[in-house]
Order: C-alpha cells, then sequence, then structure tokens
C-alpha cells in the first residue's frame, strides 16, 4: 500500500513537470488498481464474516465521500477563491501547480496513516509471474467467483454500482450547469449530498444488515435507479439537494452490504487479495464501458437530462432482473429442502 501510494505520488509530480496528462494518469491508476487489493483484502484478512459488512460500511462510505469530497475539493480548486489564496500565497506559482501541491499534501497525509496500517499476519502462494500463467489464473479466478451463485450477485451489482456512479459524479456537473445554471466550483458542491446519503446508510447498513441479509437489498438498487431519471428533471437547488440524498443513500444501503458478499465469498473461494483484484477489473471495466457510453451520447447532442435518465433506467431494468433471479433461486431451494 505504500509502494503504490508512493507511485500515485510519482504521477502527480510528473503532471507538475509537464509530463503528457494521460501518462501521469495512467501512472497514478496504476496505483490505485494495486492499491485497492490490498486494502480490501486486508479487511477480509482481519475482519469475521459477521463483522464484514460493518466493516465495509466505513470503508465504503469513507472511500466514496472521499472521491465525492475530492470532486467537491477539485471545483473550490479551479474557482476564483481558490486561484486568489494562490495568488497569495505563491505569487510566482500558477493555479494548476497550486492545486497539483495541495493534492500532494492529501497524498502525503495518506501515507502517514498508512504507517498505522498493521500486517494481518495471513500469507498465501506468490502468484504467477509469467504474464501468460498469470493471464490464466486470473482468468481462472473471473471464472471462480462468477460461476458462484452469491459471488456473481454481488458482483454484478457492485460492477453496474460503480460504473453507473462514475458517469452519475461527472453527469451532475454537467446537469447542474444546465438544468439549474450552477458554475461548476458551485456544482460540484451538489456531489456532497450525495456524500450526505452515503455516509447514513453506509452507516445503517453497517449496523443493521447481517452478511446473510445483503441480497434483501436489491430493491434499494431498484429505487437508486428510478431516482434518477426523476432527480434529472429537477429545476430547483433545495430540492435537487433532497433528491441527490435520497440517491446517496440508496447506493450506499446497497452497496455496503453486497460489496461484503462479494469479498466473503471471494475470500472463502481464492484469497482476499485475488478476489479483490477480480472484483476492481469487473468494476472499472465497467467504469470504462459507461463513461465511453456517456461520452458518445453526449457527442451525440442528446440531453444531458435524456442522457441519465437512460442510465438510470439501465440500472432499473437490471436490478429487477437480478431480483426475479434470487426469487427464483430461493423458491427452487425452498422446493429442493421440501422434496429432501
Amino acid at each position: 500500500m505504500m509502494a503504490m501510494n508512493a507511485l500515485k505520488v510519482l504521477g502527480v509530480l510528473a503532471l507538475l513537470g509537464d509530463t503528457n496528462p494521460l501518462i501521469a494518469l495512467a501512472v497514478v491508476g496504476v496505483g490505485a488498481a494495486a492499491y485497492a487489493p490490498a486494502k480490501y483484502g486486508l479487511v477480509a484478512e482481519t475482519v469475521l464474516p459477521r463483522g464484514l459488512v460493518a466493516a465495509n460500511g466505513w470503508i465504503e462510505g469513507t472511500t466514496v465521500c472521499a472521491a465525492l469530497f475530492g470532486a467537491v475539493l477539485g471545483g473550490w480548486l479551479v474557482g476564483p477563491m481558490a486561484a486568489a489564496l494562490a495568488d497569495v500565497l505563491w505569487p510566482d506559482v500558477d493555479p494548476l501547480s497550486a492545486a497539483l501541491v495541495a493534492l500532494l499534501t492529501v497524498y502525503g497525509l495518506s501515507a502517514v496513516l498508512n504507517l498505522g496500517v498493521r500486517d494481518s499476519g495471513v500469507r498465501h502462494a506468490a502468484a504467477a509471474r509469467q504474464p501468460l500463467r498469470l493471464l490464466h489464473q486470473f482468468s481462472a479466478a473471473q471464472r471462480t467467483v462468477w460461476r458462484d451463485a452469491d459471488g456473481a450477485l454481488s458482483m454484478a451489482v457492485t460492477t453496474l454500482f460503480w460504473g453507473v456512479a462514475a458517469v452519475l459524479q461527472v453527469g451532475v456537473l454537467r446537469w447542474a450547469e444546465v438544468a439549474l445554471g450552477l458554475p461548476l466550483e458551485q456544482a460540484a458542491y451538489l456531489q456532497a449530498a450525495v456524500a450526505v446519503g452515503v455516509i447514513a446508510s453506509a452507516a445503517w447498513a453497517g449496523r443493521n444488515v447481517p452478511l446473510h441479509r445483503a441480497g434483501a437489498m436489491l430493491p434499494l438498487g431498484l429505487l437508486l435507479g428510478l431516482l434518477l431519471p426523476a432527480v434529472v428533471w429537477v429545476d430547483s437547488v433545495p430540492l435537487a439537494l433532497v433528491m441527490l440524498v435520497a440517491v446517496g443513500a440508496a447506493g450506499g444501503a446497497l452497496v455496503v452490504p453486497l460489496n461484503a458478499l462479494v469479498q466473503h465469498r471471494g475470500h472463502s473461494l481464492l484469497t482476499a487479495g485475488r478476489s479483490i483484484a477480480v472484483q476492481n477489473f469487473n468494476e472499472n471495466s465497467s467504469i470504462l464501458v459507461m463513461l465511453a457510453l456517456y461520452a458518445a451520447l453526449l457527442a451525440a447532442d442528446m440531453p444531458i437530462q435524456t442522457v441519465l435518465a437512460l442510465f438510470g433506467g439501465w440500472v432499473a431494468v437490471v436490478m429487477a432482473m437480478l431480483m426475479c433471479r434470487t426469487q427464483r433461486r430461493a423458491v427452487q431451494r425452498r422446493a429442493g429442502n421440501a422434496g429432501g
């Protein structure tokens, strides 16, 4: 985790050094991709299954809120107030460089906090070092998780959720500008409303949803999908804040138990780190596909309200299908038990 944090710092320093942004951000992405399996794998190795949902409530709440508040901080850093402050503190430094220095400070704080993370003591066999063999092992791990009933359900939900969440994160900024007439730095503050909902629902889920009841949260995914088309036609800032809190609450209560379930099943079927690597691969692939589709729809001059409504409808349809499938499995299980 410390090494990957240092790699992300290197990516930010590359931006300061006028490196091609795509290359610099790719370096940051590599660091993030390797950091997450270590972080979530450590949790699965140190927390008993009965405490996994509660642990995920803390982790998902803080992770989502860090992403959302990071966007809020980014909106402030590109605004006039931050530029004026940078001009006073560093008169010879351009605002972009000052913003990157602020980001380096955050990474430095993260490195300090990492010093307090203890080794779980768990050791696994080393993965293959040959690229082809490593790819074969990773493909086998993918099949193992997706062929498991609970693993496939939780993987499908979290993969869909994070893909749509990425679209929502950027789409809200565009929607706030078009529908509410807010500039970028103020539009970014709307994302804090989502964070409030996530914090509250993640805390609630961590305290009240046991691991074996994770599937019961699926109706919240349907609610999330139905809320998005309703939100985008709002033209009042106060009502938008209320609706976005509801969106965050539905998403947080959904993803925390399902994320704990995929960790638990992955840890049982593979190892904690490898299962999280599989999960992250699927989630980031979903993010890439969803953002590419979002960009394509905007390039086709489709209104942002329609774009977000389509994504919300997609979430609702997929969640309804997963609910039906889960219900059929439950009926078949009860019939099998009765027959036995």
